[in-house]
């Protein structure tokens, strides 16, 4: 850089304007939009707002989309009714739709498949007569919330996530993503605090992700043998982000080998801050991301306060763009994500993706 002149932050992701793919998913760069949950789909249908929102953020460069948490067939999948519902044929019109307005602006999209457990609370708006349902029917402080999980019960949720992402196949998605982080019911199998079973479902990590890995089982047969499955996790809780599941790599790859036996193509990995290192007394300095990948070989989406000027529910970041760009280019570089996964910075500016893109920093729009 010559003196006098301003450094340009976004020249360090010049290497994320590269294709990705993955069995059939063919993304043209390596930024996805990352899932928010908004609970603006009345009834649960996605409508012609829910169509243009998701429109402008292909239009505005992100290669891939990854819907707001939507919720499959109960039991008691979440506790809000405009939450748009991944089954039904007035929803799968709604997400035809979607569908159709993303890909006319070249990008791929994907549903996020979700179920909220015992985090639908005490007093859910929907189905509020219906019991929830969790591992062991109780939150993360040991309190009683709804029931544990039967054996019929686990068997209808499997059959609700395949009806799902059958769903999904044939309304022309290009693959799903399974929610298993943050707490909801899939987290609720891997956590101790939740999980208290003692059955084939709780006691080691391998069980704990027993069930998890046969949903993704259930789910790889059901569908084309190239329809990309991304299963998200994360180590910190919505109500606990000081929560770990894995202390060590060891305990990591204990936990994530049955997902991998099971089906899964994609892992993305749910952070508040994609640049700290997940075992800080480990020679290896890397990401959850870098971890996991170098555990399992497959694919990695990253996320994390990338394009903020603060952490998720947290304080201000120090760092400049710049340092933080350039971090971001270094874990790419040495191979420790594939895509990187941008929320809040979308949510203010659905251009984000060009106008980094194009050198046109001071024009975005910042998240306050």
């Amino acid at each position: 850089m010559t003196q006098g002149t301003v450094e340009d932050p976004s020249r360090y992701l010049e290497d994320l304007f590269t294709e990705f793919h993955a069995g059939s998913l063919r993304v043209r760069n390596r930024f996805a939009m990352a899932p928010m949950t908004r609970a603006k789909s009345p009834g649960g249908v996605p409508n012609a707002e829910n169509i243009d929102y998701y429109r402008s953020h292909a239009a505005g460069g992100a290669g891939l989309i990854i819907t707001e948490g939507t919720y499959v067939r109960g039991p008691a999948a979440g506790p809000h009714p405009d939450v748009p519902r991944f089954y039904g044929e007035d929803s799968a019109a709604g997400w035809r739709a979607v569908v159709e307005a993303v890909h006319g602006e070249g990008g791929a999209i994907v549903p996020q498949l979700w179920h909220t457990g015992v985090e639908r609370g005490r007093t859910p708006d929907l189905e509020p007569e219906v019991s929830s349902v969790s591992p062991s029917g109780i939150e993360y402080t040991g309190q009683q919330v709804g029931r544990a999980a039967t054996a019929d019960d686990l068997d209808a949720l499997v059959e609700s996530y395949v009806e799902s992402a059958i769903l999904a196949e044939r309304l022309g998605f290009d693959g799903i993503e399974l929610h298993g982080a943050h707490g909801y019911l899939l987290d609720q199998f891997f956590w101790t605090a939740t999980n208290r079973r003692g059955d084939e479902y709780g006691g080691t990590l391998r069980e704990r992700a027993a069930f998890p890995a046969r949903v993704v089982a259930a789910v790889r047969a059901a569908v084309a043998s190239d329809f990309p499955i991304i299963y998200r996790y994360s180590q910190w809780k919505g109500v606990d982000y000081t929560a770990r599941i894995a202390e060590t790599p060891g305990e990591l790859e204990e936990l994530l080998t049955p997902l991998v036996e099971a089906g899964v193509d994609i892992f993305h990995t749910s952070l508040r801050r994609h640049w700290l290192p997940e075992f800080t007394d480990h020679a290896d300095d890397l990401s959850l991301a870098g971890w996991t990948k170098k555990i399992t070989g497959l694919p990695v989406i990253t996320v994390g306060s990338v394009g903020v000027d603060s952490v998720f529910r947290g304080d201000r970041i120090d760092e400049t763009q710049a340092d933080r760009f350039r971090v971001l280019q270094r874990q790419f570089e040495r191979g420790e994500f594939d895509i990187v996964a941008v929320g809040r910075a979308l949510l203010a500016d659905p251009a984000w993706v060009n106008k980094v893109r194009d050198g046109r920093l001071p024009e975005i729009t910042p998240f306050r």
